[in-house]
């Protein structure tokens, strides 16, 4: 139909094959088609979004205590997209938290990193709120199981084993 008003510039109704339906249809004045948005705006106001459930498990914050005050000499430390980075032009006039006391972050459950300069390993913070790390960083990290992580080694030591993380 629109082809062949188109080409022509006119509409005949025996050559465009438009049914009577078609045709009854394009005839319904204007005011119905206001009429009809009206409707389908009231219809959009009336409904009301479904409330709020609980915060998922993955949105709630918890209490992770950092303690690096073992490492000597004293450094920086951080846990990128949490503290201010410790790689910066300046380290004096950084932001960055040391070694010299221990942090508290809040944590959401996931896994992230911790830093310094030598040394540096994941460890996760887990539905719970609990920390869990690789076994085979024992001997440089404790606190699995807990909302306590100590850090003890200023660098990577030998590990016979295979890497796990």
């Amino acid at each position: 139909m629109g082809g062949l008003l188109e080409l022509t510039g006119r509409y005949d109704r025996k050559r465009a094959r438009v049914s009577p339906l078609q045709v009854r249809a394009a005839q319904v004045p204007g005011a119905w088609w206001v009429l009809a948005a009206l409707l389908g705006l009231l219809t959009l106001v009336a409904v009301r979004p479904a409330a709020a459930g609980p915060p998922s498990a993955y949105a709630k914050e918890y209490s992770i205590t950092v303690d690096a005050t073992a490492l000597n000499p004293p450094t920086w430390w951080q846990v990128p997209g949490k503290t201010p980075a410790i790689m910066t032009l300046d380290p004096d006039s950084t932001d960055a938290l040391r070694t010299t006391a221990p942090s508290e972050l809040k944590l959401k459950p996931g896994s992230y990193r911790f830093g310094t300069f030598t040394f540096d390993f994941p460890f996760t913070v887990t539905l719970e709120g609990v920390l869990d790390y690789t076994p085979s960083l024992d001997q440089c990290v404790s606190g699995r199981g807990t909302q306590k992580l100590t850090i003890t080694c200023s660098r990577t030591q030998p590990y016979g084993g295979q890497r796990d993380y």
